[in-house]
């Protein structure tokens, strides 16, 4: 396994300026970093972010979503679901520059914005469509496709690893797949590490997110991270565990994911103790 850290904490635009991270994640550790892939407008741009990753030796996934209803892959309109394909092709473009191999997220519906009513069949199907249109062209470009569930707050669509394999089932791509992460099966799963299974069994578990019931110090709260690293290592899971955690840096996303105080004293508190909790654990195990 290959442990990971989101780049969200500082920034949603990686930018030259970030670039001294890279070699502080890398003495620590890590074998790589989630790279926020919100702004498409410059996709050279993200050529300078994989080589900057290369010459520190650290390798890349990334991040994304559906930024607005004009980019909606479950919107009833289709300009908006056509807007959602060119969205996440100038995505996978970005990705491809920087040599991601994993590209996750909810992106499938706007972050928080919900129709008051359960998911439909129409609203799965459009999605999918999307999803079918793009997971070829992720391929083509090296890059394996993970969608996110979310908590009930941040999202309507996919909630649990159940809807998620079932989804990704409907979806019936090879390169498309879903993801776990500690954060939000902690709120939605009747069983947090048992649910696991439930993607696992169909083998499309393509990416872990390692993060804290208050998004905060991985270890310093009560999801079940150790638990969740064990479960990884026990089913013969070789993909990213990948520490994610927010703070008030990013005041939109701070608001999108409800972030409304500090959950840590520094981001080097986090990726110390987030990387010995995930190494130790392994080791361990």
């Amino acid at each position: 396994m290959k442990i990971g850290f989101n780049l969200l904490l500082w920034t949603g635009h990686v930018t030259e300026d970030n670039f001294s991270l890279f070699p502080k994640l890398k003495a620590i550790g890590y074998d790589g970093v989630e790279i926020p892939i919100f702004d498409t407008s410059d996709p050279a741009h993200f050529k300078k972010i994989g080589q900057a990753l290369k010459d520190n030796g650290l390798q890349a996934t990334a991040v994304t979503v559906c930024p607005d209803d004009a980019h909606n892959a479950i919107s009833s309109d289709a300009a908006n679901r056509a807007g959602a394909v060119d969205h996440l092709k100038a995505v996978i473009e970005c990705a491809n520059n920087a040599d991601v191999q994993v590209l996750c997220g909810p992106y499938y519906q706007v972050l928080g914005q919900f129709s008051g009513l359960f998911p439909t069949e129409a609203e799965l199907d459009y999605a999918a469509e999307v999803h079918r249109t793009i997971a070829p062209i992720a391929q083509d470009a090296g890059v394996k496709c993970a969608i996110e569930a979310l908590n009930r707050f941040e999202s309507h669509l996919l909630n649990t690893m159940e809807q998620a394999a079932s989804y990704v089932k409907r979806v019936n791509h090879p390169n498309f797949g879903s993801m776990y992460d500690t954060f939000h099966a902690n709120i939605e799963e009747k069983d947090p590490i048992g649910c696991i299974d439930t993607l696992n069994d169909t083998g499309k578990l393509f990416h872990m997110h390692i993060s804290e019931n208050d998004r905060g110090t991985p270890g310093r709260g009560h999801a079940p991270c150790r638990e969740a690293i064990r479960k990884a290592k026990s089913i013969g899971y070789n993909g990213w565990l990948t520490i994610e955690a927010f703070g008030g840096s990013l005041p939109d996303l701070a608001a999108a994911t409800r972030v409304w105080r500090d959950f840590f004293s520094s981001p080097e508190e986090v990726y110390t103790e987030g990387y010995q909790l995930i190494r130790s654990t392994l080791d361990e195990a």
